[in-house]
Order: structure tokens, then sequence, then C-alpha cells
């Protein structure tokens, strides 16, 4: 589950990594959505292959859909907090964001993954990879 401020990318994100090409066009996502992905992972030990059917959840980062996402991190094995390179505010509200999965989730300990996304546009960035790979140690 994609989870993160209003227009950091999540759903560039997402669209990306499931069609493979990036739609430019900025639509905010309105409670929530979804997309599939099945792909095969080889085990680095065994080298066995398994089929895996991914689902992932892509959310509204507007506080007044807040309560609705917050329904669907009951089953979610896996987060991805997104924050924007070019947006100081989005990377301070991580804490809230993780504070919430925290809070909201009732898996044990999902996995968490921290992205900074928009990292083509580096003459704007305000966020260095310093301080979010900080965050991203201090977030665990």
């Amino acid at each position: 589950m994609a989870l993160g401020n209003s227009g950091v990318g999540k759903t560039s994100l997402l669209y990306q990594f499931t069609e493979g090409c990036f739609n430019s066009q900025f639509t905010s996502t309105v409670g929530i959505d979804f997309k599939e992905k099945r792909l095969v992972h080889r085990c680095s030990v065994t080298g066995r292959e398994q089929g895996v059917h991914l689902q992932l959840w892509d959310t509204a980062g507007q506080e007044k859909f807040r309560s609705l996402t917050t329904a669907f991190y009951r089953n979610t094995m896996g987060f991805i907090l997104v924050f924007d390179l070019t947006n100081e505010q989005s990377f301070l509200d991580i804490r809230s964001w993780m504070e919430q999965l925290r809070t909201h989730a009732y898996c044990e300990s999902p996995d968490i993954i921290l992205v900074g996304n928009k990292v083509d546009l580096t003459e704007q960035h305000v966020v260095s990879e310093a301080r979010a790979r900080d965050a991203a140690f201090k977030l665990g």
C-alpha cells in the first residue's frame, strides 16, 4: 500500500511499476484505488522460481480521505511511504504517516519501504539523500 501526501507521486510510481511507462497527467486519487502486477520471483538461495501476484493499493493523500484509507491497512503486509524530494513538508509528514500505519495496521511487522520520489527533478530537490537515509534509518 502506497502512503504519502497528495501530489508526491504515489499513483505515478505504481503506474510506472505496473504499466512500464510514465503517465504525465496528474489526477488526484479519490479514496483508494489499486493496480495489479504478476511476476516471477527467483529465490537467491535455491534458484527456485515462484509466481507472485501483487495487489498494489494507491491511497488518497488528502486528510479528508484518511478515515476511509486507514480501513484498508488491516490486511496489508507491506507499505511504501512516499515523499516528494522537491517538497519539504511531504518529507516531514512521513513521521505522521508512519504513526498512522503503526496504529491501524494489523500485521505485526509489515515491510516498510521509504521512497523519495521525483528524483529526476534534481535542480528542485530540497531533501538531500543523506537526510532521506537518516530518516529511513530512524524509522526502522
